[in-house]
């Protein structure tokens, strides 16, 4: 039955499922057919166009719909306004931010978690399962033991945010849940390149972003050991309570990555919890090249990642994986009476996931970890991890070759910082141009960020689709662009 002459979607009279189950059948096909043909076709593509005005005001006029719509419109309306105007990280030309670029096999996974829609906040139920299974992975990825706890969020900002709860807990006792801080002063450490969901979970928690002390770096962009053990030490003795240090296993700027092992001795030392925001390192362990890199990551108490970065599950699939497993329930379970648990029925099978952080209503986003990772297998995204890695360095080599092009960092993992040099003009203007530009061609999306106090051109290497061919079609565009403001200058 083609698109024109499927039967049209009518609503029941005593529910929201249809009148004839057919319709809902094409126009599953329909939309199944045309997302995998979009997918296969990513390429020929741009990878980002400007939303034109009209589609914008579509989306933004209308009051509240109140009767009944064609879904047939509705779908139409999708492709003509939504699809078209997407970020385009599924893109293989997609390179300005670290974001995964999906995969097919989790697609489908969650057509199957929305069709069976369960509710992932506790109770006896085969998808807690699959979540579980899901936290024993992430923690052999991690070397962690397996009873170590963990659960899957949005993503590694809400990840930080449990982890500093959990810390808190560990540093003040549970009694904080109950009393606040009672004006105890604690205060955490990571590096300047940290990112800013690290603050903004300090914020969160009640400790203030002014209780994180952000470190500087060394000339490989890694947390500098002896200005932590100074300000360490400098804290204590003004009668603040040092609690935690963050480190980071690919910073968001450069890709660097902390010397997790001697964080992770200092903080033994120190009696700090030792986290680190690993959002999308974490996957390098599954990479034989990457993971010495990042030797020490075993060693911390906590480490927070995101399955929809390197792993590229479809987004959200953040994850915090917790090596105390009591202590993380104690931050954050409780048993009202209408969470009673019990040996039998429904409310057994506990420990719920609501014990391990704030949500109760969950979605199953553990079904399109569990399906990717079954599907494709650990080895094979250490492959994607090792190609972007590859990628980078590649990269790395034609900037260095190239006499207008100068890089800004050292090429850790999979980020690539540069910019283009010119005499007379303003050099951190000409860059910010010259990405826009790349952008609203639709050829590429690189992005910007400071280093060392000047702009720089961004390449963030993470789609499992991005070829050597599509680097150079990025650099090409960036020389073009260059040239052509250059001339008109």
């Amino acid at each position: 039955m083609t698109a024109t002459t499927q039967p049209p979607f009518q609503a029941s009279a005593d529910s929201l499922d249809p009148t004839d189950w057919n319709s809902v059948r094409q126009m599953g096909h329909r939309m199944l057919d045309d997302m995998v043909d979009m997918l296969a076709g990513l390429r020929e593509t741009p990878v980002w166009q400007p939303m034109p005005p009209e589609a914008r005001q579509a989306l933004r006029g209308g009051a509240l719909p109140t009767e009944p719509g064609d879904l047939d419109a509705v779908y139409q309306d999708f492709q003509t306004l939504v699809q078209p105007y997407g970020s385009g990280n599924s893109h293989p030309r997609f390179m300005g931010w670290v974001q995964g670029g999906g995969n097919p096999v989790g697609m489908l996974a969650e057509l199957l978690a929305a069709a069976t829609n369960p509710n992932l906040g506790g109770r006896d139920h085969a998808p807690i399962e699959v979540e579980r299974q899901v936290i024993r992975w992430a923690a052999e990825m991690l070397g962690f033991p397996q009873d170590a706890s963990g659960v899957l969020v949005t993503g590694t900002s809400m990840a930080n945010l449990i982890a500093v709860l959990v810390a808190r807990t560990r540093a003040l006792g549970t009694d904080v849940r109950r009393t606040g801080l009672q004006g105890r002063r604690l205060v955490a450490y990571t590096s300047v390149e940290a990112h800013n969901c690290v603050a903004r979970a300090m914020d969160m928690a009640g400790l203030g972003s002014d209780a994180l002390r952000l470190i500087g770096v060394d000339a490989h962009h890694r947390i500098d050991l002896h200005a932590l053990q100074a300000a360490i030490a400098q804290d204590t003795a003004a009668g603040l309570q040092p609690f935690m240090v963050v480190g980071c296993a690919g910073t968001v700027d450069t890709g660097s990555v902390d010397d997790l092992s001697a964080l992770a001795a200092l903080a033994r030392t120190q009696g700090l919890w030792f986290h680190v925001d690993a959002a999308y390192g974490a996957l390098a362990m599954l990479s034989p090249a990457q993971r010495p890199l990042l030797q020490g990551l075993s060693e911390a108490d906590s480490v927070a990642f995101d399955f929809h970065k390197w792993a590229q599950v479809p987004y959200d699939a953040g994850c915090i994986v917790v090596r105390d497993a009591a202590l993380h329930a104690a931050t954050f379970a409780s048993q009202p009476a209408y969470l009673q648990r019990s040996v039998r029925g429904m409310a057994g099978n506990q420990p719920w996931p609501t014990d391990f952080g704030p949500d109760l209503s969950r979605g199953f986003r553990a079904l399109k970890v569990w399906m990717t990772l079954k599907t494709y297998g650990a080895a094979k995204l250490g492959q994607v991890v090792a190609h972007n890695c590859s990628l980078a360095q590649h990269l790395a080599r034609c900037v260095d070759a190239e006499p207008q092009l100068e890089r800004l960092a050292p090429v850790t993992l999979n980020v690539v910082c540069f910019r283009v040099k010119a005499q007379g003009v303003d050099l951190d203007a000409l860059n910010a141009d010259i990405v826009a530009d790349v952008q609203e061609s639709g050829i590429a999306v690189p992005s910007t960020t400071r280093i060392g106090g000047v702009l720089a051109i961004r390449v963030a290497l993470v789609n499992h689709r991005t070829r050597q061919e599509d680097v150079q079609m990025l650099l090409d565009a960036v020389l073009a662009a260059t040239q052509q403001r250059l001339a008109s200058a």
